[in-house]
């Protein structure tokens, strides 16, 4: 018995540890090493192709009943308030490319007449939600597919509720990123007046942009760490949670301000003329399906590499764990070792026979004192 309480195997096999690779096969192995080779690895051998498919396909469902759903609820508030109602508008416009406007998929002055009368529309109301949360559950298990874990063991109604709170917060974090919005143009506009600059100068309009752009990154952000821990219920520490939605929300705002770009492509083509502005969205929101998955998936490796569990356990469910991975790498060894062993036995004969009998025996024997031992702990 060795001092750490494993079976003291002997081994006398050579050392088969391969030559170091130069050359091509060095650079390739260099490559292949590169933290972001290994994300997209991670992200393709995990099925992120296929999840951000199917999250886009139900996003483009999730996104028009959310939007009717809450200006259903809160049209009346932005009515009597203008300029926040056309701040909200903005706000959705820059999230979605193409989704409301005077060419987009939905008129922003039937959206401000949206209301909820009788039972029919509380019955479509309700399942507007399901489908809105419906998004929500398969961004969950998305992400927490890509950490390698099972969807969570928490109560279906429980997790239901948790989702409709996550969509409330966030129609509610879309009003206040536009009111942010809103302050900050307006403050904007009193600086430059009271040092002279004109509004509509360049120079004017690029701080504008570039206070629009910033505002837009902290919203993305802050919305992909909520969803990379709070929805998924992964357990990451701030630093890398905080690293990995930076990086996200700098990939969709580059994907925002390309979206016009992207959206002209989908119209250009006259197969798709009738359509366009709709296959525009869901090219669009599936691209963004691709950005939340590829950062969590950067966000996974980072912590794999650092050694970090993502699942939320105690200390002593870890230190449970660990024995587990112990023993499990223990029988593993024994297994192999047993099998090497009996082939040599099989081939054998006379005194080289026996010997190897000998040692097969002394390893039987110290894996049933270790199995003994495992089983007092």
């Amino acid at each position: 018995m060795s001092s750490t309480g494993r079976p003291a195997i002997d081994v006398n096999e050579k050392n088969t540890s391969e030559p170091p690779k130069t050359g091509l096969q060095a650079l390739i192995a260099k490559v292949m090493a590169l933290r972001p080779v290994r994300v997209f690895l991670r992200f393709g051998a995990s099925g992120g192709e296929i999840m951000a498919s199917g999250m886009s396909f139900q996003a483009i469902f999730a996104v028009f009943a959310g939007i009717w759903v809450g200006f259903s609820i809160f049209g009346i508030v932005l009515a009597s308030n203008p300029d926040l109602l056309d701040a909200v508008v903005a706000q959705l416009s820059n999230a979605i490319p193409g989704l409301i406007g005077e060419n987009g998929a939905i008129d922003p002055q039937a959206l401000s007449e949206a209301r909820i009368l009788g039972w029919t529309g509380a019955i479509a109301l309700i399942g507007l939600v399901m489908t809105a949360i419906g998004w929500l559950a398969s961004t969950r298990d998305s992400i927490r597919r890509l950490f390698h874990l099972d969807p969570p063991t928490t109560n279906f109604v429980l997790l239901k509720l948790k989702d409709f709170g996550l969509a409330l917060g966030f129609g509610i974090a879309i009003v206040l990123s536009s009111v942010v919005s809103l302050i900050s143009n307006q403050g904007l506009s009193f600086a430059f007046d009271l040092v002279g600059v004109d509004t509509e100068s360049p120079f004017a309009l690029v701080v504008a942009w570039l206070v629009g752009v910033l505002i837009v990154f902290v919203f993305d952000s802050f919305v992909l760490a909520i969803a990379f821990r709070v929805l998924s219920g992964v357990k990451i520490p701030m630093r890398r949670l905080l690293a990995g939605a930076a990086i996200g929300g700098a990939a969709l705002g580059v994907l925002k301000i390309l979206g016009t770009q992207l959206l002209g492509g989908a119209t250009s083509n006259p197969l798709l003329a009738s359509f366009a502005v709709i296959i525009g969205i869901m090219i669009f929101l599936n691209l963004v399906c691709r950005v939340i998955l590829i950062s969590a998936t950067w966000i996974a490796v980072g912590m794999d590499d650092a050694g970090l569990d993502p699942r939320s356990l105690s200390p002593e469910q870890l230190e449970a764990d660990r024995r587990q991975r112990v023993a499990d790498a223990r029988d593993t060894i024994v297994q192999a070792e047993r099998e090497r062993l009996q082939e040599q036995l099989d081939a054998s004969h006379g005194l080289a026979r026996r010997r190897v009998r000998k040692k097969l025996e002394r390893l039987d024997r110290l894996d049933a004192a270790e199995a003994v031992r495992l089983k007092k702990r």
